[in-house]
């Protein structure tokens, strides 16, 4: 089951990203994996699912099954992978379960792993409670909705 306010959220975070064939994606606590297929739909290439609940894995491994697109699914805990990853993203986007902490933290570990490619575009989906601040980890604000 999706959220209707997940839904909007999407829709609105794809009506900004548009197209994005030739692009590479990298969706940060993936969950369902809606996202990243949405991605993937829009042509972006290799997508990149990081999911740390075991529990998902199958929902994950079923949604994503069709997909045609270079893929990765990666069942561990997101700053491992960020620890650990080599290589650079056009697209990073995170929606960490609401409440968590160490958001601003990630993105510092983002920022100095290299993790996003130049020009790139990092999106999170944040309660209010936990928006960044303007500027995080050299990475500055250019947008919030």
């Amino acid at each position: 089951m999706i959220r209707p306010a997940m839904d909007r959220m999407r829709e609105s975070l794809f009506a900004i990203l548009g197209d994005l064939a030739g692009t590479s994606f990298l969706d940060l606590y993936s969950g369902s994996g809606v996202v990243g297929v949405e991605a993937a739909s829009r042509g972006a290439e290799p997508v990149v699912f990081v999911e740390k609940d075991p529990g998902k894995r199958r929902t994950l491994l079923a949604n994503t099954s069709f997909l045609t697109q270079a893929r990765e699914i990666h069942i561990m805990p997101v700053e491992r992978f960020v620890a650990r990853r080599a290589g650079r993203f056009d697209t990073v986007f995170l929606d960490p379960p609401f409440g968590q902490k160490g958001t601003e933290e990630l993105v510092g570990m983002l920022a100095g792993r290299g993790v996003l490619a130049p020009g790139g575009l990092l999106l999170a989906h944040l309660p209010r409670e936990q928006l960044l601040p303007e500027q995080v980890a050299g990475f500055r604000l250019a947008d919030r909705r």
